[in-house]
């Protein structure tokens, strides 16, 4: 499975009294990069958030981000100090008394009053927090996998294409550098014949300087090893692993048989096809760059 290294993946859960919220995204690197933002209180959670998302990354600058809100106050308590409140209210009820006034005291007006009533935080249940982020997570990480296989695979289509227009490529350039020798024996003997004119040719000195042309200029070995490698690229492109890195060594070995043909055969038809595969191996260059 051929997996691009830029993704995005979201999933909300509401569990347990709290919107939970998780977002990754990510962008071509190097190696695996990972970073998140997460409100305070969830520092725990980080080392295990990045272990659940490297377990099935291997490449690109990760960004992972939680958000958890309360949704029915699940994590605080609010307690009354009921000392304070009687002693409050015994405090008023004797005012009204001593000056003769309305006693209206009411629940709303001894709420009021400070440090009647207090808001306190519950114990926060570690394991059941982690619990519920890691399913959210989860959901999140299968979305942003999804993401990069669909792309993974209009990228690895595309290279497949390419593959197959270089190999027409080659077939040519093995059928042009086929005759080449043959050609050029024919052409040095004719220029000798101008040169010399009746004198005796050296049929020897002939097939030397013929056998020295197709030592330099013959690509058979390149021809072959572009074969093999374009072989291997589709193989490793099936393997079902990251496949990044390797492809992108195999790219270089690509380039290096092109360019040798290229400067072995001063054929002007050969150099052109060429130049059409180094377009093409840098197309796939670029392509690859974005696999995981």
């Amino acid at each position: 499975m051929v997996l691009s290294m830029t993704g995005y993946g979201r999933a909300e859960n509401v569990v347990n009294g709290r919107d939970i919220t998780v977002e990754l995204r990510s962008v071509n690197a190097r190696y695996f990069e990972y970073s998140s933002r997460a409100p305070r209180f969830c520092a725990f959670l980080e080392d295990k958030l990045k272990k659940l998302v490297a377990a099935k990354v291997s490449r690109g600058k990760v960004e992972l981000s939680l958000t958890i809100q309360n949704v029915d106050a699940a994590d605080a308590a609010v307690q009354v100090n009921w000392e304070l409140a009687k002693s409050y209210r015994a405090a008023l009820c004797s005012m009204a008394e001593q000056l003769d006034l309305k006693n209206d005291l009411t629940v709303g007006m001894l709420a009021r009053f400070p440090e009647v009533l207090s808001q306190t935080t519950a114990a926060l249940d570690e394991d059941a927090l982690w619990a519920d982020v890691k399913a959210t997570a989860a959901g999140a990480l299968d979305a942003f996998i999804t993401m990069r296989n669909t792309e993974g695979q209009r990228l690895k289509e595309d290279i497949l294409a390419r593959l197959k227009t270089m190999e027409g490529y080659l077939a040519e350039v093995e059928q042009n550098s086929a005759g080449r020798v043959e050609a050029y024996t024919a052409r040095l003997y004719s220029r000798l014949q101008e040169v010399l004119g009746d004198r005796n040719l050296e049929d020897a000195r002939i097939l030397t300087e013929a056998a020295i042309f197709a030592d330099k200029t013959a690509v058979d070995e390149e021809t072959v090893r572009l074969h093999s490698h374009i072989a291997q690229y589709r193989s490793i492109l099936n393997s079902g692993e990251p496949v990044g890195r390797k492809l992108d060594f195999l790219t270089q070995e690509l380039n290096r048989e092109a360019n040798t043909i290229g400067s072995k055969c001063q054929d002007i038809a050969i150099t052109r096809l060429v130049v059409a595969m180094k377009a093409e191996i840098e197309k796939i260059r670029e392509q690859i760059q974005n696999i995981e």
